[in-house]
């Protein structure tokens, strides 16, 4: 990703970051407990209300390694504006905030600002998530396979209102993957899968 576009995201987000509420709607809950092994790993964006260089995001994948240190590595990859388009990553850290359960982050492109993470639902199985942010500005509806069934996602959804999100900007991601799996310029660098 070129600096000036990764520039541009950290500043929309330090600005979102900065107590810019939706109205008067009270923090997110977040989930009580999230076991960060587990968490780890792929996770298909199925619907998102978009930052700025999602917008044309297609196939994007948001992949999570846990580090000795407690740290997240993530790495975010989609194929701009189609299928065939160049493929993108956005590479971030992560840092579990202490008594929350592991289930709110700072996320960081650039230091020294981190940017709100809250997972406000988590399937039981692990296959389902939705991160948040008290601002209501971005969220993600994601899963661990590249599409979900039509009462799945329109129950996310229905979580993402009652959230006090306005539904009317979210944007369902384009997700199409060969029956092999990621091409190799989408795969994870790393141990986690």
């Amino acid at each position: 990703m070129h600096f000036s576009k990764a520039l541009l995201l950290l500043c929309s987000l330090a600005m979102a970051s900065a107590g810019i509420h939706a109205g008067e709607l009270p923090p997110i809950k977040p989930v009580a407990h999230v076991d960060l092994p587990r968490f780890m790993g792929d996770w298909y964006v199925i619907a998102t209300i978009p930052t700025r260089f999602e917008k044309h995001a297609w196939n994007a994948v948001e992949t999570y390694t846990l580090q000795a240190d407690g740290k997240v590595d993530t790495a975010f990859r989609f194929r701009k504006g189609s299928f065939d388009g160049p493929v993108e990553k956005i590479s971030s850290t992560g840092f579990v905030k202490d008594g929350s359960g592991n289930a709110v982050w700072g996320v960081q492109v650039f230091w020294p600002i981190k940017a709100q993470y809250i997972v406000a639902y988590l399937k039981d199985d692990y296959s389902q998530t939705i991160v948040a942010r008290d601002a209501r500005d971005y969220t993600w509806i994601m899963a661990r396979t590249p599409t979900i069934s039509q009462s799945d996602y329109d129950a996310l959804i229905a979580r993402v209102q009652t959230l006090g999100y306005s539904i009317r900007d979210i944007r369902k991601v384009p997700q199409a993957w060969p029956e092999s799996g990621k091409p190799k310029e989408m795969q994870p660098q790393g141990p986690a899968n």
